[in-house]
């Protein structure tokens, strides 16, 4: 997926878990199949996963990152009532991978974009995701602010150049012409006066855990009604920070249809601003997938297309 992509077969992973963590040694170790671009993932028995970042990268500089990583995971913990995964450990590198790398407790359970789990057209689920909204901006930010970097600032043409990259990249793919107009209004869009709040910052269908109704966690969903989904656990919690209020709307169109998109905006009381700049947080980071992930990751790829044509349905004719 990545130019600079690290392999790291399972052998390899038990080796390394197996030496550095003695309490995990007689676990059975096995690949994790998973859609996500930025670690290669590794379950250790039935309660923990480990984590292994897929880019090249500076040791030093990864390990801050891990380091972050789990003190946000340990933040979130318990915040809400929805499950998150917690830090266990944390990794070196050896046995020919170098970098560090990073262990967490495992929720088991169906990701969204797996067959019969997506949540699209379930208003009891886009209730459970507003929850969890809101649980997470009540999260004290203790003088916290949007630290700069990625998506969540103030000023959303930061993200011109970007965006052209991806329009030219787009062309042949995309209806650009339609994409560009639509982020030229979406650009202008002001902050407002709302403070930083938390966020989780990539409320992707990969990162949330769908349940049938009837059962608190995992389960079976292939006789699951679509409709009825609910929110089981939430996934990739290493990047919780301050940042716009708006951010963590982008989970509105990478998960729901209209219906549902309508109930969580209700649940959550957002007003024109806040939700024109969750379209513009949700535009930006899908305009990358598609071309980016057209290749190695067909899932990532079309869940930047469905986005993006969700997005533009709501668009005046």
């Amino acid at each position: 997926m990545h130019d600079d992509q690290l392999d790291i077969s399972a052998d390899v992973a038990r080796a390394l878990i197996g030496r550095q963590f003695p309490q995990w040694a007689s676990l059975p170790v096995r690949a994790v199949p998973a859609t996500g671009t930025v670690n290669a993932i590794f379950l250790i028995g039935d309660r923990y996963a480990a984590r292994f970042p897929l880019s090249a990268g500076d040791p030093a500089a990864v390990r801050r990152s891990l380091e972050a990583e789990a003190a946000a995971a340990a933040e979130l913990a318990g915040r809400t009532r929805f499950p998150t995964p917690e830090p266990a450990g944390l990794g070196e590198p050896g046995d020919g991978y170098p970098l560090p790398w990073s262990v967490q407790t495992w929720l088991p359970g169906s990701v969204a974009t797996d067959a019969g789990a997506d949540p699209a057209e379930s208003v009891p689920f886009a209730g459970d995701l507003a929850e969890f909204i809101a649980g997470v901006r009540a999260i004290p930010a203790r003088g916290r602010t949007f630290r700069g970097g990625g998506r969540g600032g103030a000023d959303l043409r930061v993200h011109d150049a970007w965006l052209e990259t991806c329009f030219a990249r787009s062309e042949g793919m995309l209806d650009v012409p339609r994409l560009r107009a639509m982020w030229a209004a979406l650009r202008e869009l002001p902050r407002g006066d709302a403070p930083d709040v938390m966020n989780h910052g990539d409320l992707m269908p990969g990162n949330v855990l769908v349940r049938r109704p009837d059962r608190p966690t995992g389960g079976r969903l292939a006789d699951a009604r679509p409709a009825e989904l609910r929110l089981a656990g939430v996934l990739d919690v290493g990047g919780l920070a301050a940042a716009d209020p708006a951010l963590d709307l982008v989970g509105a169109w990478h998960l729901l249809e209209a219906g549902p998109r309508a109930a969580l905006r209700e649940a959550l009381g957002s007003g024109d601003l806040e939700w024109a700049r969750g379209r513009a947080w949700a535009f930006q980071q899908s305009m990358g997938l598609v071309w980016y992930y057209a290749d190695s990751n067909p899932v990532m790829a079309a869940i930047g297309r469905r986005t993006l044509d969700r997005l533009l349905a709501e668009e005046p004719a």
